[in-house]
């Protein structure tokens, strides 16, 4: 397979587009951000933005809560052996050595006003959401619904700010959804979560200035593996006629980016990576349950009823990604073209695990997976001309750190 570079194998694959729901306890904090939209000139009067500011202040402290308590928890599965004690050093210094570009995303994060944070989608801890709004929203705009990576144990809803803003830029709004972490969560719960997310950017993302007619689907790493679970369980319960709050096809597209979607075949792999396999299975629910949380397997075995309801879907992977293989990617396309199903691999030459979602971006200049993703979405339309009026962005961090991060990389 080749790597997509934007030209005919973009167009090419863009054709595909054409043809075709365990209990948590709330969170003890200062009131969140509503989920209805901003009223006109919202932010004005110093009683307003004192009140907003004591929100923030009020969130940030309980999200810093909930983060620590979940890391002594998580210790408590894991011990302090060696090789955690090593990946956590590696992942110590390669965050050092990125930091100059964190900081410049974490202020757009928490002080643009384009970006929308912590809107309520659901009764569950973490059941909130990251909206980044296109600058120029005089018509409804495509919408990407998009699923962060962690290894299923730390993914965060704020991971996704660098493609938000990114893809913000370019016209599209994107809806980063949290979802509940092991051990606050197991699988099932990540699949709920994601699954009732996806169900209210369906539902509610109008109201936002998107176009319910364009919405998309990405995941990456361990979101893409929790977003591919939450698509074809909808599909089955679809095609079944179960009662559903959202549809598959209201889904134009799904991105799956550097995923793993037949757990049998990454067990070994995680463990010998440093996911223990004890956690690594009590995180999935047992080792009963991977073949049903293994979208390949499922793929595999589901009704061409279920098959056909399945969108276009494009699965990018890096060649040289350590921690979750191309050919996992590469098996789940070839199931999925047998099964009936649109699918494409999209391969990115020499690029790892990090470096497609990470490092490229951080450089400036071209980005290989945004401008994939755009010529997808935009493929004959006229809002196309918005990928090459947009100004290149700009390098956040120096090469040589960009260089040692990448070779320092615990993932």
């Amino acid at each position: 397979m080749q790597p997509l570079h934007s030209g005919d194998d973009a167009r090419e694959a863009a054709a595909l587009l054409e043809r075709s729901d365990s209990a948590g306890r709330r969170r003890r904090s200062s009131p969140v951000l509503s989920a209805s939209p901003r009223p006109p000139g919202w932010g004005g009067g110093l009683r307003r933005q004192s009140s907003s500011f004591r929100q923030d202040v009020g969130h940030a402290a309980s999200e810093t809560y909930l983060v620590t308590r979940l890391t002594f928890s998580l210790l408590q599965y894991l011990g302090l052996g060696y090789r955690w004690m090593r990946q956590l050093l590696a992942l110590t210094v390669y965050a050092i050595l990125l930091m100059p570009g964190f900081l410049q995303v974490g202020y757009y994060y928490f002080y643009s006003s384009q970006v929308r944070r912590s809107i309520v989608y659901g009764e569950q801890p973490r059941n909130r959401l990251d909206l980044y709004i296109p600058k120029d929203s005089t018509r409804p705009c495509p919408v990407m619904a998009f699923i962060t990576g962690g290894a299923w144990i730390i993914g965060y809803k704020a991971w996704g700010a660098l493609l938000g803003r990114r893809l913000a830029e370019r016209g599209i709004i994107v809806a980063c959804i949290d979802y509940r972490n092991f051990p606050q969560g197991t699988i099932s719960d990540m699949v709920s979560d994601a699954s009732q997310g996806i169900s209210f950017v369906c539902n509610n993302i109008a109201s936002y200035g998107g176009d319910p007619n364009q919405i998309y689907l990405m995941g990456q790493s361990a979101g893409a593996h929790i977003a591919a679970c939450a698509l074809i369980e909808q599909a089955v319960k679809e095609s079944s006629g179960q009662p559903i709050s959202w549809s598959v096809t209201q889904i134009k597209a799904y991105f799956g980016l550097s995923g793993g979607y037949n757990l049998h075949n990454l067990v070994d792999h995680f463990h010998q990576r440093g996911l223990n396999r004890s956690i690594f299975l009590s995180i999935m629910n047992g080792e009963e349950s991977l073949s049903s949380y293994s979208p390949e397997i499922v793929a595999k075995e589901s009704s061409a009823q279920t098959i056909a309801l399945l969108p276009p879907i494009f699965l990018m992977h890096g060649t040289d990604d350590y921690s979750i293989p191309s050919s996992s990617s590469q098996t789940f396309v070839e199931v999925l073209q047998q099964a009936g199903a649109h699918a494409k691999l999209l391969l990115y030459e020499g690029k790892t695990h990090t470096d497609i979602f990470l490092q490229d971006p951080l450089r400036g200049g071209r980005d290989p997976l945004v401008e994939d993703v755009l010529t997808l979405i935009h493929a004959d339309n006229a809002t196309c001309g918005n990928i090459a009026s947009t100004p290149t962005p700009r390098r956040l961090v120096f090469e040589w750190q960009l260089r040692l991060a990448r070779w320092i990389s615990p993932f």
